[in-house]
Protein backbone atom coordinates (compact mmCIF):
# COMPACT_ATOMS: atom_id res chain seq x y z
CA UNK A 1 0.00 0.00 0.00
CA UNK A 2 1.25 3.48 -0.86
CA UNK A 3 1.91 6.08 1.81
CA UNK A 4 -0.52 8.71 0.44
CA UNK A 5 -3.88 8.51 -1.32
CA UNK A 6 -3.17 11.50 -3.54
CA UNK A 7 -1.50 14.92 -3.44
CA UNK A 8 -4.26 16.41 -1.29
CA UNK A 9 -3.73 13.70 1.31
CA UNK A 10 0.02 14.27 1.03
CA UNK A 11 -0.47 18.01 1.55
CA UNK A 12 -2.65 17.57 4.61
CA UNK A 13 -0.27 15.12 6.23
CA UNK A 14 2.70 17.32 5.41
CA UNK A 15 0.87 20.32 6.91
CA UNK A 16 0.40 18.34 10.13
CA UNK A 17 4.10 17.47 10.11
CA UNK A 18 5.02 21.14 9.71
CA UNK A 19 2.83 22.03 12.70
CA UNK A 20 4.61 19.33 14.74
CA UNK A 21 7.95 20.80 13.65
CA UNK A 22 6.91 24.20 14.98
CA UNK A 23 7.00 26.07 11.67
CA UNK A 24 5.98 29.68 12.37
CA UNK A 25 2.99 30.91 10.38
CA UNK A 26 3.71 34.59 10.94
CA UNK A 27 5.91 35.50 7.97
CA UNK A 28 5.42 32.38 5.86
CA UNK A 29 5.03 32.29 2.08
CA UNK A 30 4.17 28.85 0.66
CA UNK A 31 5.79 28.15 -2.71
CA UNK A 32 4.73 25.13 -4.73
CA UNK A 33 6.96 23.64 -7.41
CA UNK A 34 4.84 23.21 -10.54
CA UNK A 35 3.17 21.24 -11.40
CA UNK A 36 2.70 18.47 -8.85
CA UNK A 37 3.93 20.41 -5.83
CA UNK A 38 1.21 23.05 -6.10
CA UNK A 39 -1.78 20.92 -4.95
CA UNK A 40 0.34 19.84 -1.96
CA UNK A 41 1.33 23.45 -1.25
CA UNK A 42 -2.27 24.66 -1.54
CA UNK A 43 -3.35 22.43 1.34
CA UNK A 44 -0.55 23.83 3.51
CA UNK A 45 -1.30 27.46 2.57
CA UNK A 46 -4.98 26.97 3.42
CA UNK A 47 -4.22 25.47 6.84
CA UNK A 48 -1.60 28.09 7.72
CA UNK A 49 -3.52 31.02 6.26
CA UNK A 50 -0.40 31.90 4.27
CA UNK A 51 0.03 33.31 0.75
CA UNK A 52 0.49 30.74 -2.02
CA UNK A 53 2.77 31.25 -5.00
CA UNK A 54 5.02 29.19 -7.26
CA UNK A 55 8.71 29.03 -7.92
CA UNK A 56 9.04 27.77 -11.47
CA UNK A 57 11.91 25.34 -11.97
CA UNK A 58 12.73 22.83 -14.69
CA UNK A 59 14.64 19.60 -14.45
CA UNK A 60 17.54 19.15 -16.88
CA UNK A 61 17.29 15.61 -18.20
CA UNK A 62 20.18 13.54 -19.49
CA UNK A 63 20.21 13.52 -23.32
CA UNK A 64 20.15 9.70 -23.45
CA UNK A 65 17.82 9.26 -20.47
CA UNK A 66 15.55 12.32 -20.10
CA UNK A 67 13.98 11.13 -16.84
CA UNK A 68 17.42 11.10 -15.18
CA UNK A 69 18.17 14.57 -13.79
CA UNK A 70 21.58 16.09 -14.46
CA UNK A 71 20.48 19.33 -12.79
CA UNK A 72 17.80 22.00 -12.82
CA UNK A 73 17.21 25.62 -13.72
CA UNK A 74 14.81 28.16 -12.25
CA UNK A 75 13.67 31.73 -12.22
CA UNK A 76 16.27 34.40 -11.34
CA UNK A 77 18.78 32.47 -13.52
CA UNK A 78 19.09 29.71 -10.91
CA UNK A 79 21.15 26.73 -12.10
CA UNK A 80 22.14 23.52 -10.35
CA UNK A 81 24.12 20.60 -11.78
CA UNK A 82 24.29 17.17 -10.17
CA UNK A 83 26.87 14.42 -10.45
CA UNK A 84 24.77 13.10 -13.34
CA UNK A 85 26.21 15.87 -15.53
CA UNK A 86 29.68 14.34 -15.36
CA UNK A 87 30.84 13.23 -18.76
CA UNK A 88 28.66 15.73 -20.61
CA UNK A 89 30.23 18.68 -22.38
CA UNK A 90 29.29 22.24 -21.51
CA UNK A 91 27.78 22.42 -25.01
CA UNK A 92 25.50 19.47 -24.23
CA UNK A 93 24.43 21.04 -20.95
CA UNK A 94 23.85 24.44 -22.58
CA UNK A 95 21.71 22.87 -25.32
CA UNK A 96 19.52 21.08 -22.77
CA UNK A 97 19.34 24.24 -20.69
CA UNK A 98 18.21 26.37 -23.65
CA UNK A 99 15.28 24.05 -24.36
CA UNK A 100 14.21 23.96 -20.72
CA UNK A 101 14.71 27.73 -20.31
CA UNK A 102 12.21 28.39 -23.10
CA UNK A 103 9.70 26.06 -21.41
CA UNK A 104 10.37 27.71 -18.04
CA UNK A 105 9.58 31.16 -19.48
CA UNK A 106 6.40 29.82 -21.09
CA UNK A 107 5.26 28.27 -17.84
CA UNK A 108 5.96 31.42 -15.81
CA UNK A 109 3.72 33.38 -18.19
CA UNK A 110 1.05 30.68 -18.15
CA UNK A 111 0.91 30.26 -14.38
CA UNK A 112 1.58 33.75 -13.06
CA UNK A 113 0.48 35.91 -15.98
CA UNK A 114 1.03 39.59 -15.27
CA UNK A 115 1.06 39.15 -11.49
CA UNK A 116 4.42 39.76 -9.83
CA UNK A 117 5.77 37.07 -7.51
CA UNK A 118 4.70 37.31 -3.87
CA UNK A 119 7.44 39.23 -2.09
CA UNK A 120 9.83 37.04 -0.12
CA UNK A 121 11.92 39.91 1.25
CA UNK A 122 12.52 39.36 4.96
CA UNK A 123 10.14 36.38 5.03
CA UNK A 124 10.28 32.60 5.38
CA UNK A 125 10.00 30.74 2.08
CA UNK A 126 8.41 27.29 2.41
CA UNK A 127 9.27 25.40 -0.79
CA UNK A 128 6.92 22.46 -1.35
CA UNK A 129 6.98 19.59 -3.83
CA UNK A 130 4.98 16.36 -4.04
CA UNK A 131 8.19 14.44 -3.49
CA UNK A 132 11.94 14.83 -3.74
CA UNK A 133 14.04 12.41 -5.79
CA UNK A 134 17.47 13.86 -6.63
CA UNK A 135 16.77 17.23 -4.99
CA UNK A 136 17.97 19.18 -8.04
CA UNK A 137 14.76 21.14 -8.61
CA UNK A 138 14.40 21.90 -4.89
CA UNK A 139 18.02 23.10 -4.83
CA UNK A 140 17.33 25.47 -7.73
CA UNK A 141 14.23 26.72 -5.92
CA UNK A 142 16.35 27.47 -2.84
CA UNK A 143 18.57 29.67 -5.03
CA UNK A 144 15.50 31.54 -6.31
CA UNK A 145 14.12 32.10 -2.82
CA UNK A 146 17.46 33.43 -1.54
CA UNK A 147 17.78 35.71 -4.59
CA UNK A 148 14.34 37.12 -3.82
CA UNK A 149 15.33 38.07 -0.29
CA UNK A 150 13.99 35.22 1.86
CA UNK A 151 15.67 35.26 5.26
CA UNK A 152 14.76 31.63 5.97
CA UNK A 153 14.18 28.77 3.53
CA UNK A 154 12.40 25.52 4.38
CA UNK A 155 12.04 22.65 1.89
CA UNK A 156 9.15 20.27 2.53
CA UNK A 157 7.65 17.25 0.77
CA UNK A 158 5.51 14.27 1.73
CA UNK A 159 8.31 11.87 0.70
CA UNK A 160 12.07 12.26 0.30
CA UNK A 161 14.90 9.72 0.58
CA UNK A 162 17.54 10.37 3.26
CA UNK A 163 20.23 11.10 0.66
CA UNK A 164 18.22 13.92 -0.91
CA UNK A 165 17.47 15.37 2.52
CA UNK A 166 21.18 15.34 3.32
CA UNK A 167 22.07 16.97 -0.02
CA UNK A 168 19.57 19.79 0.56
CA UNK A 169 20.58 20.41 4.17
CA UNK A 170 23.39 22.89 3.32
CA UNK A 171 21.06 24.86 1.02
CA UNK A 172 17.97 25.16 3.22
CA UNK A 173 17.56 26.14 6.86
CA UNK A 174 15.37 23.09 7.36
CA UNK A 175 14.25 20.07 5.29
CA UNK A 176 11.03 18.35 6.40
CA UNK A 177 9.35 15.21 5.05
CA UNK A 178 6.56 12.94 6.27
CA UNK A 179 8.35 9.76 5.20
CA UNK A 180 12.04 9.29 4.38
CA UNK A 181 12.31 5.77 2.96
CA UNK A 182 15.75 4.20 2.64
CA UNK A 183 14.52 2.27 -0.40
CA UNK A 184 13.37 4.82 -2.96
CA UNK A 185 12.81 4.47 -6.71
CA UNK A 186 10.22 7.04 -7.78
CA UNK A 187 7.98 9.64 -6.13
CA UNK A 188 4.87 8.23 -7.81
CA UNK A 189 5.34 4.86 -6.10
CA UNK A 190 4.35 6.50 -2.80
CA UNK A 191 0.93 7.62 -4.05
CA UNK A 192 -2.17 5.60 -4.88
CA UNK A 193 -3.21 8.37 -7.29
CA UNK A 194 -0.33 10.21 -8.96
CA UNK A 195 -2.28 11.60 -11.90
CA UNK A 196 -0.57 14.42 -13.78
CA UNK A 197 -1.39 17.95 -12.61
CA UNK A 198 -2.18 20.38 -15.45
CA UNK A 199 -1.25 24.03 -15.90
CA UNK A 200 -4.96 24.90 -15.66
CA UNK A 201 -5.24 23.17 -12.29
CA UNK A 202 -2.17 25.02 -11.01
CA UNK A 203 -3.47 28.38 -12.25
CA UNK A 204 -6.85 27.73 -10.59
CA UNK A 205 -5.20 26.91 -7.25
CA UNK A 206 -3.09 30.07 -7.39
CA UNK A 207 -6.13 32.23 -8.03
CA UNK A 208 -8.21 30.51 -5.33
CA UNK A 209 -6.02 31.68 -2.43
Amino acid sequence: MSAFRDRIDGGRRLAARLVEAGVDRGDLVVLGLPRGGVPVAAEIAALFGAPLDVIVVRKLGHPQQPEYAIGAIGEENARVLTSGARGLSETDVARIGAVESAELDRRVRRLRGDRPPVSLHGRTALIVDDGIATGATAAAACQVARARGATRVIVAAPVAPPGAVADLAPLADEVIAVVTPASFHAVGAWYDDFSATTDDEVAALLHAL
